[in-house]
């Protein structure tokens, strides 16, 4: 017989469609915290319309700075992003691990109201004791990387909706920037926290030209050194693959590798692709969302876009962040796997866990 909670959990998963699934990464240092931060026990909770309720939580202090660009940056980038070459995102003095991780069901529903008893975490082959848990609502430093490349001239209004429904979702103490790219990325907003100013400008971009998607993320990802807070997320709204970027698709999956920062995807594809880089293009957002932790949402129907920008609102608002101490003292600067693995209560479906999968030790 399923325990009262396993049945709580099921009738939960029963109840409705909780959104999507897994903004669930950015691995950050941080200073040691006294206290842990943990979630009294309770049972899932869902509301009529099928979203969790969101919770504000505690900011937690910043301790890392995000990848630096290459040292064959493009010169007109190199100098937007002001940045010093390959600095690496996790620094001196590792004292907590902090990872977000997002839970879904086989339906693709967000699963709330598990307890800290139900993870476990490893750092290469050794478990690590989680020293603290949360599960709540942060403030986010988000930007937005929209496409107004000429083929997005049709899906243009209902892009610019999708990105108000996502803000819709927003902690009121978030913060955002929007870079829009078509040859070449350009900063329509620096950091603010007035979606309006943000609404306002996005208006007056003209879809033309051609993809620059790879530059543009380069640009966002840097964009990130200027964040308030630990917690960093970009926002792609894309209809194709890359044609016009001078960056790499290896060098920008390096760059997100390093990065604090998650990833999150829409591609908007028609049904016949037009050229081998549309082929190609929601593999490639894919594979740069799952790198840090996030997702690629790929839709043929602009109709869906401000369905799935709320999808991720949602998701970024509903995450688990387990924190823990590493066991391994060695300040090397080399990359560290790590592995989060679910302990669910009897009686649950088969749930999926989405985190990202390592962060660099401190150099010194």
């Amino acid at each position: 017989m399923p325990s009262p909670r396993s049945s709580a959990l099921l009738k939960t998963l029963a109840l409705g469609a909780c959104f999507g699934s897994a903004l669930a990464s950015c691995v950050w240092a941080q200073n040691p915290l006294d206290e842990p931060h943990i979630l009294p026990p309770a049972h899932p909770k869902v509301t009529d319309s099928g979203v969790p309720p969101a919770v504000p939580i505690p900011v937690l202090p910043s301790g890392a700075n995000p990848a630096a660009n290459s040292s064959t940056a493009p010169a007109d980038l190199v100098a937007s992003a002001s940045l010093k070459t390959r600095e690496k995102p996790l620094k001196v003095g590792v004292e907590l691990v902090l990872v977000p991780v997002t839970i879904t069901d086989p339906l693709n529903r967000l699963v709330t109201g598990l307890d800290r008893e139900n993870f476990s975490i490893l750092e290469g082959n050794e478990a690590q004791e989680i020293k603290n848990f949360s599960s709540e609502d942060a403030p986010v430093s988000i930007g937005v990387i929209f496409d107004v490349s000429g083929s997005m001239s049709s899906k243009i209004e209902k892009s610019r909706e999708a990105v108000k429904e996502f803000f819709k979702t927003a902690n009121p103490q978030d913060e955002f920037f929007m870079i829009a790219f078509a040859d070449r990325p350009e900063e329509i907003s620096d950091f603010t926290q007035s979606v309006e100013d943000i609404q306002g400008k996005l208006v007056f971009t003209v879809p033309k030209g051609r993809t620059a998607l790879l530059d543009a993320i380069y640009l966002g990802v840097n964009k990130m050194n200027q964040a308030k807070y630990p917690k960093r997320a970009l926002l792609i709204i894309s209809d194709g693959g890359d044609n016009h970027s001078r960056y790499t698709e290896n060098e920008i999956k390096s760059l997100v590798k390093e990065a604090d920062v998650m990833i999150y995807a829409i591609g908007i594809y028609d049904h016949y692709f037009a050229s081998d880089e549309e082929r190609l293009g929601p593999a490639l957002l894919s594979d740069i969302a799952e790198l840090t932790g996030g997702r690629s949402f790929t839709i043929d129907n602009p109709n869906d876009l401000s369905d799935v920008a709320t999808k991720i609102g949602i998701e970024l608002r509903n995450q688990y962040v387990i924190g823990y101490r590493p066991k391994n003292p060695v300040h090397n600067g080399k990359w560290r796997k790590i592995k989060v693995k679910l302990n669910p209560p009897r009686g649950l479906p088969p749930l999926k866990v989405y985190a990202k999968t390592g962060y660099y030790a401190p150099a010194e």
